[in-house]
């Protein structure tokens, strides 16, 4: 008997991780269902184990979705100590899953486009019922972002949209200039932002911002203090959040606008570090304040 290759030995693992994120997601919803707890979604006139079902396996692309962006299922879940130990099972079926994930990644990135395909038929009352809705394709990242969970019993959520978020990433001139040299260096407006570029000081760090698609995020206000003393906290919560109640009720919440606003709603920084305008528009490059 010939023992499978390496590779062919972590899709199995990745298979049975798989498997076991959908078979500890779907005890999860049974689990609550059981327990009776309360549930309210952001959108949805219904919150029932049917909305939480869609909510936890939803792992598909759309057609046409960008695979950078994910999809969110902004809700609150009340769970009796049962349904948070279920809940708490699932996320370590997803750490598991993504850690193979990354594995895979590194050692045998060949196997990614045969992961999404195979996937899928892992279970086909799932990709049955999808396939006929424009979804086929398996997105990894949402099966393994994990469900937001509450460290303790609380009195009350406000939800709001955040809209001015931004990831900033630090580069050398030597990387912006490699950056900019793969792009079309015969258009004109290139050719500018090198000959900008040029008068940049080697040593000098550049800032390379990315505007963040607007999230919604939870303020969770605790009833006891906390270990570290606080009685607040924020999360940000694509998924819906599942909040300890022994008697399965909801904590007092409000009801967030449904879009996020047009305009930023924070003021603007006075001690911003970085400068207003672009030094490399084609990349959001920026200079540090001096």
């Amino acid at each position: 008997m010939t023992t499978p290759a390496p590779e062919y030995q972590l899709l199995a693992r990745l298979e049975a991780a798989f498997d076991g994120l959908v078979e500890a997601s779907e005890t999860l919803v049974n689990t609550w269902r059981h327990e009776g707890g309360q549930a309210w979604a952001f959108g949805r006139e219904q919150a029932d184990a049917a909305w939480l079902h869609e909510a936890l396996l939803d792992v598909w692309y759309q057609d046409g979705q960008d695979g950078r962006s994910t999809r969110s299922h902004v809700g609150l879940v009340a769970a009796t100590p049962a349904a948070m130990e279920a809940a708490r099972r699932v996320n370590d079926t997803k750490q598991a899953f993504a850690d193979l994930l990354a594995r895979i990644r590194e050692e045998e990135p060949s196997l990614l486009p045969e992961i999404k395909a195979v996937l899928p038929f892992r279970h086909p009352e799932l990709h049955t019922h999808l396939r006929g809705s424009g979804l086929a394709r398996l997105h990894l990242k949402q099966c393994w972002r994990a469900i937001p969970l509450a460290p303790a019993p609380v009195a009350r959520v406000r939800f709001a949209w955040y809209s001015s978020g931004r990831s900033i990433k630090r580069l050398s001139v030597r990387e912006a200039e490699q950056k900019l040299l793969a792009l079309d260096t015969d258009a004109p407006h290139v050719r500018i932002q090198l000959r900008q570029l040029a008068g940049i000081p080697d040593g000098e760090p550049l800032a390379q911002v990315q505007t963040q698609a607007p999230l919604m995020r939870a303020n969770l206000f605790f009833r006891e203090p906390l270990e570290d003393g606080h009685r607040r906290r924020a999360m940000n919560v694509a998924l819906p959040l599942f909040v300890p109640a022994d008697d399965g009720r909801l904590p007092d919440h409000n009801q967030p606008p449904d879009h996020p606003p047009q305009t930023r709603t924070r003021a603007r920084r006075r001690d911003e570090r970085l400068e207003q305008e672009p030094l490399l528009p084609s990349l959001r490059v920026y200079r540090y304040r001096r």
